[in-house]
């Protein structure tokens, strides 16, 4: 009878995901965007004005409804579910890094590498936006019981003036915490990773939670300049998305490529654009 030779599976291979970039480069990564959107403005400025005008319709349809109540929340769950939706600008960035220019058709009918996995990464980061939503309520309840919402007019004074109201915020911004820096961790890089790579959804997943956690400062920096220009686009109306929305989602690819392709910064600039 012949005897199967034994075999040695192959070890797991030790993967370095530091990338010792100093925190200044999260700065380096908005200029890097702020070149993109401005090469060829057209397309990126018209993302920008679609996201506008969605996340205004959103709004507009929260108070039609009487959904006024967790307007905040979901305002906090645009961050969670941004990375999906700036896909067209990671294609814009891409394709300027290979010397060509993308349409706006491009941008909107994006064919990623990995196929539909973006698609499953945007419903678990949608099932996580209504899961801090629901949250936010439950929070709210636990706190103010099961009085009705006193209105967006009240909502400052109720949360800066009352013991309770600063309680729950306290406890609020704790526990949203939690859901945006899982987020963060899963969704900030995996997109561009998906669109540029041929991977599964869990794999990049756990790839871009493996580099921002082993790349903490320099993210750390990145994350507060996100909220910092999201927050200015909310204190002007939504308006401000025009600009920053598709400026971070061009700064977002290059930050991808930093961490997940450093040899990439070696290489020489592609020839001239088409």
């Amino acid at each position: 009878m012949p005897t199967i030779p034994a075999t040695v599976p192959p070890l797991p291979r030790a993967v370095n995901w530091n990338r010792d970039l100093p925190v200044s480069a999260a700065f380096s990564w908005l200029r890097a965007g702020w070149r993109d959107l401005f090469d060829g403005p057209a397309p990126s400025f018209a993302y920008g004005v679609g996201v506008f005008l969605l996340s205004v319709a959103v709004i507009a349809g929260m108070f039609a409804f009487g959904w006024d109540h967790i307007l905040f929340p979901a305002l906090a769950g645009f961050m969670v579910v941004a990375p999906t939706l700036a896909v067209g600008l990671y294609q814009k960035s891409r394709r300027l890094a290979e010397g060509q220019r993308a349409t706006l058709t491009e941008m909107l009918f994006v064919e990623a590498r990995s196929g539909g996995q973006i698609l499953f990464i945007g419903a678990i980061l949608c099932v996580l936006m209504l899961l801090w939503m629901r949250t936010a309520v439950i929070i709210y309840a636990l706190f103010f019981g099961l009085r009705p919402f006193p209105g967006i007019e009240h909502i400052a004074p109720t949360l800066f003036g009352t013991p309770v109201g600063l309680a729950m915020l306290g406890v609020g911004s704790a526990v949203g915490g939690l859901f945006a820096a899982s987020a963060f961790a899963i969704g900030t890089l995996s997109i561009p990773m998906l669109l540029n790579e041929r991977l599964d959804a869990f794999t990049a997943m756990g790839t871009s939670a493996a580099l921002i956690r082993n790349n903490l400062p320099v993210m750390l920096v990145w994350g507060a300049i996100v909220l910092a220009l999201v927050l200015a686009s909310l204190a002007t109306g939504m308006l401000g998305l025009i600009l920053v929305f598709p400026l971070l989602g061009h700064a977002t690819w290059h930050a991808y490529v930093a961490l997940r392709q450093p040899e990439e910064r070696t290489r020489p600039p592609a020839g001239p654009r088409g």
